[in-house]
């Protein structure tokens, strides 16, 4: 018996020494938390999709519940536009617009305090965005066209998609969205971004498919139809659910009549779109909220919808190309460039994202003393009206198009080289067979590539 009493004290001293010993790590830990402040315990992002879409989150989490978290707390390196949603232990940063491709940001949060009280210290993270990949449209009058990925540089091409004649394609965040073509006929189908998995899109009938769009906010397609008997449908917009494919496609209507126009744009990061039908008259309507279209007077055409900002770059016939508030209907001048460069042929806003960004994206049709025409020139014209040129084609090439990368850090130029004796294909949608897209970087005007092929996924509608 004694020596089980000794055991048993022998066992019950142990016990108590391994107690006291956790409590003292349990007071020195409680002691670091109150001398140290919150730190970050785990950090969530997606740095591949903040790239491509606006939205994207960083979402930091402290070791213990914060007190209040201001805005002018957050400071984001290189300068990105965001808003803050912060409770409990987690501050969450959502970025306004898409971040550039290869770049090392950093968030951080200065003064997080203990929601009771006690030190404060700076929480941070930093992560890496990935190098900017493509898609583009190559077409082959001898095989199969197809749909490639490269990046920038033009390196490391894959075929992500192939078929005898692609009209046209798109891409959202998971989805690629591809228009074929057989004798007139179209087909739509989605599928991965990676080509797999492909599903056909019904269609209102048998027909052609043009003004191919998609909504990054949700996941529609739409599409002007066409009946190429010319006795039915003509270049009617209808929308298609990408999470349904195989429900029947839903007409937008005016007037009870499915709506007749050209062009048509989605409204980013929104549900609705503008459109200007065949009587010329601008008009946005949200299929999805059942509310009354909103007449916005008479437009020749839209050039483009900034991000973030619900403005329009629209020409009228009376007052040329003005930005025209979605929001409130007010219209206003754009700013004057500092230099006459010519008459502006198209206009795309650059997202103000980065520093020095912002303003927009102007192509110029130039002519000589006589009034015949000269290279076009693509140039960036500041909010401040400073302008710089950032391309001009040689003087046998063609300016087919112009499109800007999500970040605005890069501009591509599509351009068909000799035009001349350049022949075009015989797509539905026909283009020059030999084709480029000059990526140019924005802030120091320096051409990076030329990548061969066209409709660059950047450019939310194909060129015209």
């Amino acid at each position: 018996m004694s020596t089980e009493r000794a055991g048993l004290r022998r066992f019950a001293l142990a016990l108590a020494g391994v107690v006291a010993a956790l409590g003292v790590l349990a007071g020195a830990g409680a002691a670091v938390s109150l001398t140290q402040g919150p730190r970050v315990s785990t950090v969530q992002v997606d740095p591949a999709a903040a790239i491509s879409v606006s939205g994207a989150r960083v979402i930091l989490t402290a070791n213990q519940a914060l007190g209040e978290i201001r805005p002018e707390q957050i400071t984001v390196t290189p300068e990105a536009p965001f808003t803050i949603d912060a409770a409990g232990r987690s501050v969450g940063v959502r970025f306004t617009l898409p971040l550039d491709d290869d770049t090392e940001y950093t968030v951080s949060v200065a003064g997080a305090r203990a929601v009771g009280g006690g030190p404060v210290s700076e929480l941070r993270t930093t992560f890496r965005t990935p190098p900017a990949e493509v898609l583009l449209l190559r077409r082959d009058a001898g095989g199969d066209d197809e749909i490639v990925r490269t990046d920038l540089a033009g390196r490391d091409e894959r075929v992500v998609f192939a078929a005898p004649v692609i009209d046209d394609f798109r891409t959202t965040p998971s989805r690629l969205v591809v228009v074929t073509s057989d004798a007139g006929v179209s087909t739509l189908q989605t599928m991965d971004r990676d080509g797999t998995d492909a599903t056909e899109i019904a269609l209102p009938g048998e027909g052609m498919v043009q003004q191919l769009q998609v909504s990054q906010r949700g996941d529609l397609v739409g599409y002007t139809f066409t009946d190429p008997s010319g006795e039915g449908l003509l270049s009617a917009l209808f929308l298609s659910d990408l999470r349904d494919p195989a429900a029947n496609p839903v007409p937008v209507e005016l007037g009870g009549q499915p709506a007749s126009v050209d062009p048509w744009r989605f409204v980013p990061d929104s549900t609705a779109l503008l459109m200007v039908d065949f009587e010329g008259q601008l008009i946005q309507v949200d299929p999805q909220s059942g509310a009354e279209p909103v007449m916005l007077g008479g437009a020749v055409t839209i050039d483009a919808i900034a991000r973030g900002s619900y403005t329009a770059l629209i020409e009228r016939a009376d007052a040329g190309t003005v930005q025209l508030d979605l929001t409130t209907g007010e219209q206003s001048p754009l700013p004057q460039a500092d230099a006459d460069l010519g008459r502006v042929a198209a206009i795309l806003p650059l997202p103000a994202g980065g520093a020095g960004r912002g303003g927009t994206i102007r192509v110029y049709q130039q002519t000589d003393a006589d009034g015949l025409p000269l290279p076009p020139v693509v140039a960036h014209v500041a909010d401040d009206g400073s302008v710089r040129q950032l391309l001009e084609p040689g003087p046998e090439d063609a300016l087919l198009q112009t499109c800007v990368s999500p970040s605005g850090r890069y501009v591509a130029a599509l351009v068909a080289p000799d035009i001349v004796a350049n022949p075009y294909d015989d797509a539905p949608t026909a283009m020059p067979q030999r084709l480029e897209t000059r990526i140019i970087d924005v802030a120091t005007g320096e051409q990076l590539s030329a990548l061969t092929g066209f409709a660059i996924d950047w450019c939310s509608v194909g060129p015209v």
